[in-house]
């Protein structure tokens, strides 16, 4: 089932893990709204998938709603007030390593699923972390996806005791291992009884700062309480008769515009090599747009797109950014602190590190409109494959008709570089020659390898076909699933 898409009721949910997808249905079959649902399947993901998202995390949104202008939610944390560029300077290279205690950024999800929830939420607050807070206290099972992925950053867990005793460190559990986490059980708890404020302004940020600041980091609990997350206009283009919103800076989001946007002037053909180094070659040229205002980091992320038979449609991504953040836990709160800070520039570029500032974000949640309709809600986890997978999946649905769940399943490459490309396997024979003969070189690690840059990300959507019936999809990479309610 989670990999069969299907014709199904008015209410779906496709997500990343299958707890997460049952959490989402029940609270539809509840009459809960699709964000309330989408809330409670990031919930459980932060649970069950503590490498890619969790409390310590950002989310971000984008919301299509029927007779209604399509709207972006952006709940990403700032840099701390302390972050002074003198600091960065002094690093090698004067950039912020990728888990450096510099690299910690203000946790943005819980005062984001709020503010969803009290724009579009139907049920009470409360009701909305059941299920995540019973993985957390009575325990899961650790899907192969996620069990692989822990294995292979274990070396990530190391640099902190609590960090490297919450996780296993060099112990990792295999697939199949029931786990739980009754310090994040008990912090979910909280934000059930009583909302997102003790998570901002009561002990969990002085641990955290605390922690931080032990680790050479300036993170501080006063950074916490200012935090507000806020909603904004999404960027759009027309492709191929639709739609496509992103969202706008400080992520990424307008690099998938752009290359759709020349896209739909060539003549390309799904079958034909020469068409697909052009779709790379318009995807190249986006992100070098992008990056001359933006740093180009990567990491990994979930997501969640969920609607309800009101109509309400939800694309809900969160991430820690790299595999289990920064490394660093809030000691008794059960999770890490993300590393965004990773994604500042230079001193001196336009998103180089200062005070009270957000970095440049992968998160990309996207969603699709024909007709002032909802059509395709769709995220693609996984840092800078992010913009390179929507592009190749809405190429393939929207310019070449292909079914979901088959673009979906498609082999993908990523650019690694202008000039290098990783080539997952499953391609036609020619593809790959013609590729390397046009110039794009081998990675030095091996293509898909999750534990370099070669991995090829994870999709999930939710589409409305001509007949109005949703259909659902789950990307094969992950431990993700789709349902009805």
């Amino acid at each position: 089932m989670p990999h069969k898409p299907t014709q199904s009721s008015p209410q779906l949910v496709s997500t990343g893990h299958q707890l997460a997808a049952q959490a989402a249905a029940s609270l539809l079959k509840k009459g809960g709204s699709a964000v309330d649902a989408a809330i409670a399947a990031d919930a459980v993901m932060g649970v069950v998938e503590p490498m890619a998202t969790s409390i310590g995390g950002d989310v971000l949104a984008m919301i299509a709603q029927p007779g209604q202008d399509v709207v972006s939610y952006n709940g990403t944390g700032k840099s701390p007030a302390g972050l002074d560029a003198s600091l960065v300077e002094a690093l090698p290279g004067s950039r912020i390593p990728e888990r450096h205690p510099l690299s910690v950024t203000v946790p943005g999800a819980v005062r984001g699923w709020w503010d969803l929830h009290q724009r579009y939420g139907k049920l009470d607050w409360s009701v909305l972390f059941d299920d995540a807070i019973e993985c957390a206290e009575q325990g899961y099972i650790l899907g192969r996806i996620a069990a692989s992925e822990w294995k292979l950053f274990d070396f990530a867990l190391h640099a902190q005791d609590e960090c490297a005793q919450l996780y296993q460190a060099g112990n990792p559990p295999a697939a199949g291992t029931q786990l739980n986490n009754k310090e994040l059980a008990g912090v979910l708890k909280m934000i059930k009884e009583q909302g997102p404020d003790p998570f901002y302004e009561g002990w969990i940020p002085k641990a955290a700062g605390d922690a931080v600041q032990s680790m050479g980091g300036v993170l501080d609990a006063a950074d916490f309480a200012p935090h507000q997350g806020f909603f904004t206009q999404p960027l759009s283009a027309d492709f191929y008769g639709a739609q496509v919103y992103q969202c706008p800076p400080n992520t990424h989001g307008v690099a998938i515009l752009d290359a759709l946007t020349d896209i739909a002037q060539a003549d390309l053909d799904p079958y034909d090599p020469v068409s697909w180094q052009r779709v790379i070659e318009y995807t190249a040229a986006a992100l070098d747009s992008a990056s001359q205002t933006v740093a180009d980091p990567a990491g990994n992320t979930v997501c969640t797109v969920v609607v309800d038979d009101d109509g309400l449609a939800i694309t809900l991504m969160s991430s820690v950014f790299k595999r289990f953040g920064s490394g660093i836990v809030v000691p008794g709160a059960g999770f890490c602190l993300q590393n965004r800070g990773f994604g500042f520039s230079e001193p001196g570029h336009i998103n180089g590190p200062a005070p009270n500032k957000r970095p440049y974000h992968t998160v990309i949640p996207g969603i699709t409109m024909r007709d002032q309709d909802f059509y395709l809600g769709m995220g693609v986890v996984g840092g800078l494959m992010q913009p390179q997978g929507q592009i190749q999946i809405l190429t393939r649905v929207l310019a070449w008709n292909q079914q979901l769940q088959d673009a979906l399943d498609a082999p993908r490459w990523r650019l690694e570089s202008h000039n290098t490309l990783a080539i997952e396997a499953g391609w036609p024979s020619e593809f790959e020659p013609a590729m390397r003969a046009a110039g794009y070189g081998q990675p030095h690690q091996s293509a898909g390898e999750l534990g370099g840059r070669s991995d090829f990300g994870g999709a999930h959507a939710v589409m409305r076909n001509a007949q109005g019936m949703l259909i659902g999809a789950a990307d094969k990479r992950k431990d993700g699933a789709w349902l009805t309610a």
